[in-house]
């Protein structure tokens, strides 16, 4: 399901600008589906860049394998699916190949930190500007928009700014629940941006200036 698409979120004009932004990858079937469109290839000729750098610890990297899964699932072949860790300086020229960039989940002020060291922030941003596609799963679509600082993680790294990449005016809030209504209603109040939760089966898609939710 899907629902209608919101307008006004994106600014800018020109290449349409293309985002899935999901809580928890492609566990919803539905999501995999809207990526393929959103990319217009045959899914063995996609070729993605595919971001791990955000799980650090044991669980998280469970997250990261089961996100693979899901995109060879869906049949992206294995060998176009490049590991690409930031732990060196990233150009445009090494993603510009890529149909797609997808930033996997796990610690998102640890993500933040490493995006803005090895200049991934620069880069991903003129990939999207391109009209290629951002896929975030978690941490990984906190941080398209334009602050993380209302992420649950431990913020361990000492992150002091929290700007985003600002790839989308929309907060993300990742595996929601109802318990965390009325935080987020009090985080609302505290920023200008609109926050949209999202259900773990839910992703937000940000296709220029419009949005819409899909689950």
């Amino acid at each position: 399901m899907e629902a209608p698409f919101r307008r006004g979120f994106l600014e800018g004009e020109g290449i349409l600008k293309k985002l899935l932004l999901t809580s928890a990858g492609f566990e919803n079937p539905k999501l995999g589906k809207k990526f393929l469109e959103l990319v217009n290839k045959k899914a063995s000729d996609i070729k993605i860049a595919f971001v791990p750098t955000a799980s650090r610890i044991e669980e998280e990297r469970f997250y990261v394998n089961k996100s693979k899964l899901e995109l060879v699932k869906i049949g992206i072949l294995a060998k176009n699916i490049k590991v690409l860790e930031l732990d060196h300086k990233i150009l445009y020229s090494e993603i510009e190949k890529f149909d797609a960039v997808y930033v996997c989940g796990g610690n998102t002020f640890y993500l933040l930190y490493k995006t803005r060291e090895t200049g991934f922030d620069k880069a991903v941003e003129r990939f999207v500007e391109e009209g290629k596609v951002y896929v975030g799963v978690s941490a990984g679509s906190i941080l398209a928009g334009p602050t993380i600082q209302f992420s649950h993680d431990e913020n361990d790294i000492k992150v002091k700014d929290f700007t985003g990449l600002n790839l989308t005016k929309i907060i993300i809030s990742p595996h929601y629940t109802d318990k965390e209504k009325s935080e987020i209603e009090i985080n609302r109040k505290k920023v200008k941006s609109p926050i949209i939760p999202l259900m773990n089966n839910q992703a937000l898609l940000v296709l220029g200036n419009e949005t819409k939710t899909i689950y």
